[in-house]
């Protein structure tokens, strides 16, 4: 059911881990979910950060996004509201609309079209300031996930400020061309030549100003399933999923990469003390072959862990030997023990070897970590919801190659 509001509010939130903001109200993520996944990383556990971290997008699916309506007075923002929610101006809980000034203050409106989406209706420029500054505080566009731009009849300076106001806050925004039935008949076969200077007045208006390219869309109120109304739908419904999304990632990988950092530092603590032998079980914590299969069995890098990760996202694993300039570290663990241990303490101290082994796995690490959260957080175009792993890159695990199964 479509509903209408009063103004935004503000929510509470706290923190959890440093890092991880948590809404009191809604529980967008859980100190459970996040826990579990701190922990999983800490443990070198792949297996237990892919079913974290689909618990925890999972929940912020619920999240809000905030998205505002603004433009000139009369552009027709709220019809523009009524036609992007596909209800009619006669409907109740439709936006208000007419020839004169109809919205005094924010509204909100929301539509199952868009689930927990708040679409917010502003009043339109010169209705509440004198001058845009003014507005621009009055509407406080920080508070807002997406703006949209409406413009009719001419791309104003109005328009041109709003966009260079809300590039320079980092806010998404698209341009809209609403009542395009004005500038030829809508019954007709639209003019290409028409629509293209259009977009080519507004592109050429905004890097006047410095402006980056951003989505621009030629539509009509009164025909929500024509021109570039389609094509609107398709690009909110995927940012939607960014807004969502990108902002966890931002949070969540920055987390998990410390996490990994203080256990490197951890260890390199035990081989200062020489203590390699009795922590981990190391045998001869001189054998730089046995350290390294320690350490990567430790963050989860070994060719045991890697399988099981390429098993959890439907993958086949394929061993490979794989040599990288035939004077690596790496080729030369396939050296026997006390040419790699001649060949290395001619340049570096047994302590620096043992710290380069251990950067090694902690690296690739998080590379893998990295790519975790973004192929399930942020999916490339066309693998939405598919929960599938792409390869990675040779450099992740010089040894390991992942095709898709």
């Amino acid at each position: 059911m479509e509903e209408a509001a009063g103004s935004p509010e503000d929510k509470e939130f706290t923190c959890f881990s440093d890092a991880i903001a948590i809404n009191k109200e809604k529980g967008d993520l859980s100190v459970k979910a996040v826990k579990k996944m701190e922990t999983a990383v800490e443990e070198g556990n792949w297996v237990d950060v892919v079913s974290a971290v689909k618990e925890i997008k999972q929940e912020a699916s619920g999240k809000t996004v905030k998205i505002a309506v603004t433009g000139d007075s009369g552009n027709g923002m709220s019809s523009f509201i009524n036609a992007l929610r596909e209800i009619g101006h006669e409907e109740e809980d439709s936006a208000p609309t007419g020839v004169v000034r109809t919205t005094q203050k924010p509204v909100l409106y929301s539509s199952s079209k868009f689930p927990n989406v708040n679409l917010w209706d502003l009043p339109g420029t010169g209705v509440t300031s004198q001058s845009m500054e003014n507005y621009l505080e009055e509407m406080d566009f920080s508070k807002y996930d997406l703006i949209i731009i409406i413009a009719s009849e001419q791309f104003s300076s109005n328009h041109v400020k709003l966009a260079k106001a809300m590039q320079s806050m980092r806010r998404r925004f698209y341009v809209v061309w609403t009542k395009l039935d004005r500038d030829f008949d809508i019954s007709a076969p639209p003019d290409p030549e028409l629509q293209q200077n259009i977009q080519k007045n507004i592109q050429e208006n905004l890097q006047k100003e410095g402006l980056e390219e951003h989505p621009i869309f030629l539509v009509s109120n009164f025909s929500p399933d024509s021109l570039d109304f389609p094509k609107l739908r398709i690009t909110l419904t995927e940012d939607l999923h960014s807004i969502r999304y990108e902002g966890l990632f931002a949070t969540l990988f920055p987390v998990c990469e410390e996490i990994i950092s203080k256990k490197v530092e951890f260890i390199k603590g035990i081989i200062k003390e020489n203590n390699l032998q009795e922590r981990y079980g190391i045998s001869d914590p001189n054998n730089l072959e046995e350290c390294q299969k320690v350490f990567q069995e430790k963050f989860g890098v070994d060719e045991k862990s890697l399988h099981q990760l390429a098993l959890t996202m439907s993958q086949l694993q394929v061993i490979q030997d794989h040599q990288q300039d035939g004077r690596t570290l790496s080729v030369l663990y396939h050296l026997p023990v006390r040419a790699v241990n001649f060949v290395l303490c001619c340049f570096v101290s047994t302590h620096r070897q043992q710290a380069r082994v251990l950067d090694e796995a902690a690296e690739k690490a998080k590379k893998i970590l990295n790519k975790i959260l973004k192929d399930i957080l942020l999916p490339q175009e066309g693998q939405a919801n598919q929960g599938s792993l792409p390869s990675f890159p040779p450099d992740i695990y010089p040894q390991l190659n992942l095709i898709s199964g």
